[in-house]
């Protein structure tokens, strides 16, 4: 049989009006048999990743406020998504961007972010985190620009509460979620989707997971914060880690209200290198493309399922697509070039020549 679409009954106004509704994806082949795994998959969001969402609520919530003035520029510090999400917005509605980055952030991201017309201005990778935040917060106060301040605002988890946290339990209507499994950057989506979960899904148990080399929350040591709640300086905890957008060198503010509320279960750390081979894993036999982000709340769900009851479900956020990752760890040992099977296919039938 001929599968058939029959299009969404609308057109939309603009990009920014396709954020969010990404769809809850059946896991067959991997993982035990005696339970449920699925994954929200963020990439189909327009600009490819979960930021998509706080991005577009940043920005809208100020022009409600009036904190965003007409062709005022945004400046924002962020490891790739959340600026490549808030290109895409500023470039829907007109306003000028400027963004910095750690240096040592995959060089997809940055062209990414030039191609919809941002600036990029990078930070020695010595100065991690703290180092673009503080230069974001420099050119917001030298030049009157709007400051998206993502590690701090209210529309951070907002978004993740009125929408993520909506879908998912629209998804799930008339069946029993029993884990949500997430990491955090800024911790919006931890905090956005908990607010949902506990009032509406209290038996949900919501496992929160970080870099097993820069676990920061399992630490137990708190952030030193500034006025405003950003951070003081980086946290004794960090390490530098593989996984990108995750888990910055220090604990956001955003992600506080997960904390200090007790929204999480249980924090399970993990090694970039399990991330890495389950993005691999979720490539090549499930045809679902990710992040090392994903990966790695991926190779977490794969242990709470080990454990899980019979028949539990069990939800995995994907963050993004692994289309940004090409110059980073994850495509090690993936080459352009043709390896010796793959020589031998060719030759195996009439007509080859090489140049």
């Amino acid at each position: 049989m001929t599968r058939q679409t029959s299009g969404n009954g609308q057109i939309y106004q603009s990009v920014v009006d396709t954020v969010g509704n990404t769809p809850v994806i059946r896991i067959n082949r991997l993982g035990p048999k005696n339970v449920n795994l699925f994954v929200k998959f963020e990439a189909f969001n327009p600009a490819g990743s979960v930021k998509d969402r706080l991005a577009m609520n940043i920005i809208e919530a100020a022009e409600a406020s009036g904190a965003l003035k007409p062709g005022q520029t945004v400046v924002e510090a962020t490891s790739g998504n959340t600026g490549i999400g808030l290109a895409m917005v500023c470039a829907a509605k007109g306003y000028p961007l400027v963004i910095t980055m750690a240096e040592s952030f995959s060089i997809e991201r940055r062209r990414l972010m030039r191609f919809l017309g941002a600036k990029v201005v990078l930070t020695p990778k010595e100065q991690k985190g703290t180092g673009m935040y503080n230069k974001a917060k420099e050119l917001a106060e030298a030049n009157g620009w709007f400051l998206a301040s993502q590690f701090e605002t209210s529309a951070n988890a907002d978004i993740h509460e009125n929408t993520t946290g909506r879908e998912i339990m629209a998804d799930f209507a008339g069946t029993k979620l029993d884990y949500f499994v997430t990491g955090y950057g800024t911790g919006g989506t931890v905090s956005g989707v908990a607010r949902v979960l506990r009032r509406e899904s209290p038996g949900t148990k919501i496992i929160l997971t970080e870099p097993a080399n820069a676990a920061l929350v399992q630490s137990g040591t708190a952030q030193e914060r500034t006025e405003n709640g950003g951070p003081a300086g980086t946290h004794p905890a960090f390490e530098p880690h593989p996984i990108q957008g995750w888990t910055p060198d220090f604990i956001p503010l955003v992600l506080q209200e997960a904390l200090d509320n007790g929204y999480y279960h249980d924090l399970i750390p993990v090694p970039g290198p399990e991330g890495i081979a389950a993005s691999k894993d979720l490539a090549q036999k499930e045809g679902i493309f990710t992040g090392i982000s994903g990966g790695s709340t991926f190779a977490v769900a794969l242990k709470v399922a080990a454990d899980a009851p019979e028949g539990a479900n069990i939800l995995c956020m994907l963050p993004d697509t692994g289309e940004r990752y090409l110059s980073t760890p994850l495509f090690d040992g993936i080459d352009a070039d043709m390896d010796e099977e793959e020589l031998a296919l060719m030759r195996a039938t009439p007509g080859y020549h090489l140049g």
